[in-house]
């Protein structure tokens, strides 16, 4: 008699659970993204009876996150914004708290047609293909000095039919054209942070994706003494940041840019975690 899916499941939370940094909403991830179903159609197929092959599949897959690896490099998927994204560990898995940059940016510009937009760093592609779903007429080019990283973003692209330039760049360097608006969740975790990490992002999410020098902030003082050629009249530059690094980023821009309107926002947890600088140039 085969198993049923909650049989499956049963056994997973069993397996796990004398593993502290484990929960069992992971296991339920793994189940409903193997299926390619929503945590309804798991309750309504917790009594079926899964195949034989999906059963050695989640077990292999459950053993997995038993070792330490995120649910969404086991699954080769991560949601982000209503979007499927495909993701590897040659990049970061996008977050939620990413989410909410990208809904400070369409709140602010809800009206504007045919905006040039770069997102640096793009690993996944996940802020610059949200943003060209939710505007179809932006024009979006997603950067990023990885070539593995912008491999996965095009393939991403191609795969939700999203119409977006990309190209291969240690930030600004090769970067041409001016941008209405800048986008960047780039590496910003100091090193004497990692104490404070879970220990599955330390192993198997990518180094140069996380850390940066100069206390987090080597990035942000790229971005604001590079992007000079980048930007108009009216650009705005939109980056996510550490939850203690609010104050410093703010003074980064507002050194290069003395002029600007910096505004440091807060996520839902309450924690700083975006920054908006409206330029003005010259």
């Amino acid at each position: 008699m085969n198993r049923t899916f909650f049989q499956a499941q049963k056994w997973a939370f069993s397996f796990i659970k004398d593993n502290p940094e484990l929960d069992e909403s992971g296991v339920t991830m793994l189940l409903c993204g193997q299926m390619n179903w929503s945590q309804t159609d798991l309750l309504l197929n917790l009594r079926q009876p899964i195949s034989d092959s999906e059963w050695q599949k989640f077990k292999a897959n459950v053993e997995q996150y038993q070792a330490g690896w995120p649910v969404q490099y086991i699954l080769g998927k991560a949601e982000f914004f209503g979007l499927t994204l495909k993701v590897t560990p040659d990049i970061l898995i996008p977050r939620l708290e990413t989410e909410e940059l990208v809904e400070w940016i369409l709140t602010d510009f809800s009206q504007m047609q045919g905006l040039n937009v770069l997102d640096i760093g793009t690993g996944s592609g996940a802020i610059g293909l949200a943003l060209k779903h939710e505007q179809p007429t932006w024009k979006v080019t997603l950067a990023d000095l990885s070539g593995k990283a912008l491999s996965i973003a095009r393939e991403n692209a191609l795969k939700l039919n999203l119409n977006v330039d990309t190209i291969e760049s240690d930030l600004f360097e090769k970067i041409k054209q001016p941008y209405d608006i800048i986008v960047s969740n780039p590496p910003y975790i100091a090193e004497d942070e990692k104490q404070f990490m879970d220990q599955s992002v330390l192993e198997h999410e990518p180094q140069m994706a996380l850390f940066a020098a100069q206390n987090g902030l080597a990035i942000y003082q790229r971005i604001a003494l590079e992007c000079q050629q980048n930007i108009k009249a009216n650009s705005v530059i939109y980056l996510e940041i550490g939850f203690n690094q609010g104050q410093k980023v703010s003074q980064i821009f507002h050194q290069a840019f003395p002029h600007a309107e910096i505004t440091v926002k807060k996520d839902i947890a309450g924690h700083d975690r975006m920054v908006r600088i409206k330029l003005k140039k010259g």
